[in-house]
């Protein structure tokens, strides 16, 4: 599957996250939504890339599943005096997503995760927030998975 494919599935994901954060969409309506409305189809006349819709479920369902300890690992990554519920609703998804993938898709580089969930926030913040993200996540990567960085 092409790399394009991945990061559609990524932003997907993120799309996703944020979606059921803020309406509270169960689980099981979004991921059938994206799979048969929004990945890979025409929105408004713009064409989405097709997404690798096999991580795409994995990554919000694991996001789902293991939510409150990837709560915990981002708060400990956060600067002093930021807690994660006064992070905007789109930075919470980024980084939920990210540190999923981080503890749980180890075939994909650490250097590789990071970036790729940099680029996501920067498709939608053009402030600091990118790197907040970038910051967090190479924190959370040489916790997660420190013998990638001695290499």
């Amino acid at each position: 599957m092409a790399r394009n494919a991945k990061s559609a599935a990524r932003l997907g994901a993120v799309q996703a996250l944020y979606q059921m954060d803020m309406s509270q969409t169960p689980l099981e309506t979004v991921i059938e939504e994206f799979a048969h409305h929004r990945l890979g189809h025409e929105i408004e006349g713009d064409q989405f890339h097709q997404a690798d819709e096999p991580h795409f479920n994995d990554l919000v369902r694991g996001v789902v599943r293991e939510q409150v300890s990837i709560d915990q690992k981002i708060h400990g990554a956060l600067a002093e005096g930021w807690a994660l519920a006064r992070i905007d609703s789109t930075m919470r998804a980024i980084l939920r997503s990210g540190v999923y993938e981080l503890q749980r898709c180890k075939d994909v580089p650490v250097k590789v995760v990071i970036n790729e969930y940099v680029e996501v926030a920067r498709a939608f913040f053009e402030g600091d927030e990118p790197g907040v993200v970038n910051g967090v996540m190479d924190k959370l990567g040489h916790t997660l998975r420190p013998d990638e960085f001695s290499k």
